[in-house]
């Protein structure tokens, strides 16, 4: 993929340089943008944590993080130009005095970028913090990572700390899945192809899958994941964030305000979920023991620290539908889970059925026709459709069989890198687009469905339904499409080495 260089030189502050997103993700894509010649020359990265640390030590610190979570050798040719780009700034963040260590770091005639790769708890005492030492101006960006808020209600007090002292124009709300090739081919798919453009309807659409599995389980964040659960760290964000682009309607232009109003539209049409209809559309479980890839693992509340009586959900099933004149009628399936077999992320379109078929001696009922849009781990677009057999028969009679047209990203385009989500977006927050942001809008309407659903779930007082770690979840998200005599999609794609 080429990508557009920035051009414009910026100061990039990085708070919460020693945590785990910025070891594991932020550093090593920033030095992957230095490796592809996409950061200004004059750029520069501040790390900021509260630890004391020498410049050296920091950037010694960087270059064990590449070497561990890079995925490559470290290019010392590109380490020598970025190595020369780091500071490091030691701040308190709740203390306002101590944001004075920035200014030596920042140049007034630079636009300044800060990624908050902190809790969403302390957003507001930073902005403070910035507004306090006077370098905020109209320049300055601001990037927020999820998730933001607990709930509807949580979720504007941050916003308003935040608005308090930036702008909309200024706040770049991560979701990482916006950065995903396939995420951003979607638009590109559907509306500069008139294959789909027509056909992307409740006409030609039978219903839509969404499924985002996960085979680990918690990795240590108990307490984190035990008050959130897989509705709000998943569903919340990331799913709906896909459910949006897969059904918007088409944007005016490719401006960031204009893909974001449609993909709002989406989320008021979706329709509630509440106590009258949750036990219909919805299904929680729990993962209990079982065996991953042929390793045993401990149940949910067998993990370490675990709250043994806990209620939460690790995996989520819905039928959404949106109520509006393009999907009337079409079920959005969402299917997120942790301990299920594989990591994989996919969009399935199952188009209707042809109404007559004339090929009853190869199928008694004709397949649907499948779009298949892989997200993770092999990222690339897949069609199913029928195609007669080749060859010679005595009856004279077309034997047909389903097949693939599969267009895999890494063999598509194998001469080329392909960029991990945080790469794209990071270079977009310094192109200054928020096309691939999302808005307070979006966020707050999102956790007003979510809340309804979350609400329903605590007043039946209900526990998930079990299911066994290493299994596709309960029995009951089976049911939830075979009532409709529908079934999920099991990817077979695996990772090609």
């Amino acid at each position: 993929m080429v990508m557009d260089s920035s051009f414009e030189a910026c100061d990039f502050v990085l708070f919460g340089t020693k945590g785990d997103l910025s070891r594991r993700k932020l550093l090593p894509s920033l030095y992957q943008l230095e490796k592809a010649g996409l950061l200004h020359p004059d750029t520069t990265i501040v790390g900021v944590a509260r630890q004391e640390l020498s410049s050296e030590d920091y950037v010694e610190e960087v270059k064990n993080a590449l070497a561990e979570f890079s995925g490559e050798t470290v290019c010392e040719d590109t380490w020598s130009k970025f190595k020369d780009r780091l500071a490091y700034a030691q701040i308190d963040m709740k203390d306002i005095a101590s944001y004075a260590a920035l200014e030596p770091h920042v140049n007034p005639d630079r636009t300044m970028v800060c990624y908050l790769a902190t809790p969403p708890a302390i957003y507001g005492d930073i902005c403070r913090g910035l507004h306090g030492c006077n370098i905020i101006d109209s320049s300055v960006r601001l990037v927020l990572e999820k998730p933001i808020g607990h709930d509807l209600k949580s979720s504007k007090v941050i916003n308003e700390q935040v608005a308090e002292y930036f702008n909309e124009t200024q706040i770049y709300r991560i979701d990482h899945y916006l950065g995903k090739e396939t995420v951003l081919n979607l638009i590109a798919l559907r509306f500069a192809n008139s294959i789909f453009t027509t056909n992307w309807d409740h006409n030609c659409i039978d219903h839509v899958q969404i499924s985002v599995s996960e085979s680990v389980g918690i990795e240590g964040r108990w307490g984190y994941f035990d008050d959130a659960g897989q509705m709000r760290d998943m569903v919340q964000n990331h799913l709906l964030q896909i459910l949006s682009l897969v059904a918007m309607e088409p944007p005016a232009n490719l401006n960031a305000d204009s893909i974001r109003d449609e993909k709002l539209k989406v989320l008021k049409a979706l329709r509630p979920i509440n106590a009258s209809n949750v036990n219909d559309v919805t299904v929680r479980g729990q993962y209990t023991a079982g065996f991953v890839k042929g390793k045993e693992v401990p149940g949910y509340l067998e993990e370490d620290d675990a709250n043994t009586v806990s209620k939460t959900e690790t995996f989520v099933a819905i039928k959404a539908e949106i109520d509006n004149w393009r999907w009337a009628g079409v079920p959005f399936y969402l299917r997120t889970g942790k301990r299920l077999p594989t990591k994989v992320s996919e969009v399935v379109i199952y188009f209707k059925r042809q109404p007559h078929n004339l090929f009853t001696e190869s199928f008694s009922a004709l397949p649907p026709n499948k779009l298949v849009i892989r997200l993770q781990p092999d990222e690339g677009v897949e069609i199913t459709v029928m195609n007669k057999v080749p060859g010679l028969t005595s009856s004279g009679s077309m034997d047909l069989q389903k097949s693939k047209l599969n267009l895999s990203f890494s063999e598509e385009f194998s001469d080329d890198r392909i960029p991990d989500a945080y790469e794209k977006l990071l270079l977009e927050v310094m192109l200054g687009n928020q096309a691939l942001f999302v808005r307070r809008d979006e966020i707050e309407q999102a956790w007003t469905w979510v809340d309804s659903i979350l609400a329903a779930w605590r007043n039946s007082n209900e526990p998930p339904e079990p299911y066994q770690a290493g299994t596709w979840g309960p029995v009951a998200s089976i049911g939830l499409l075979a009532r409709e005599d529908r079934s999920w999609y099991e990817s077979k794609i695996t990772k090609k080495k």
